[in-house]
């Protein structure tokens, strides 16, 4: 079999917030919109690389992990996590 290379980068974020979030592939995908019985199986496409969501399911995952849309594709890793620092900082703080 040959190798698949490396995830995109979108595949990896989702994971991570994901479980960071502490929810399962199927809660995930319930919560976001997705029908319950191809939720999980959907959010494991995604996260494996297999497909890639849409706009607007991607909108509403993020809307479910509270993060923005440009989280998941951020060109490195610090620029991420600050994208996802902003969006917990209040607008008052900022």
């Amino acid at each position: 079999m040959a190798d698949k290379g490396p995830l995109p980068i979108y595949s990896r974020r989702l994971r991570e917030a994901r479980e960071a979030l502490g929810i399962s592939q199927r809660a995930l995908g319930i919560e976001a919109g997705l029908d319950e019985f191809v939720a999980s199986t959907r959010i494991n496409r995604y996260e494996t690389g297999v497909h890639q969501p849409d706009l607007q399911t991607l909108q509403n995952l993020a809307a479910v992990l509270q993060l923005p849309v440009a989280y998941f594709y951020a060109e490195n890793d610090e620029l991420a996590q600050l994208i996802k620092d902003f969006k917990s900082t209040g607008k008052r703080k900022r």
